[in-house]
């Protein structure tokens, strides 16, 4: 079985891949990255690529063996990420959340609440914690 990461390339995207890594460390499962779209203030909506995940796989000292990346420019994230849960039989999905303010804890977002909803599997939500210094509570890998 693998677990699969909705990733993008911020704060919720590293959260959400630094959790992965540590989970599947434990477990011996393979990562599988969905990389899905978000918005580039250069690029636009676009996806980061198999070479950009791996850079920030290399960034946060993790071991590039097991891991698949898969890329989509599908609008519909939740969708993507489903979709690959399922073609992998996944026994996790792991996904960043943005920090909400106190009025709006409970109000997941649309892509959000479609993979927590919609996954056949466990879903694990992270996010950044910036009281420790480090992304979703992690400060080491």
């Amino acid at each position: 079985m693998s677990i699969v990461v909705g990733y993008s390339p911020s704060g919720q995207g590293r959260a959400a891949l630094k959790a992965a890594l540590r989970y599947g460390a434990r477990t011996g499962e393979e990562l599988v990255i969905a990389s899905h779209l978000y918005h580039d203030a250069e690029r636009g909506m676009t996806a980061a690529t198999e070479d950009e995940v791996r850079d920030e796989l290399r960034e946060v000292g993790a071991e590039q063996a097991g891991v698949t990346v898969r890329s989509s420019l599908e609008n519909d994230i939740g969708e993507f990420i489903l979709s690959v849960v399922d073609e992998v039989a996944a026994s996790l999905v792991v996904i960043g959340l943005r920090r909400k303010p106190p009025i709006g804890k409970l109000n997941l977002g649309a892509s959000a609440r479609r993979v927590v909803l919609g996954a056949a599997c466990p879903v694990l939500a992270v996010k950044d914690d910036h009281r420790t210094g480090g992304v979703g509570g992690v400060t080491g890998s």
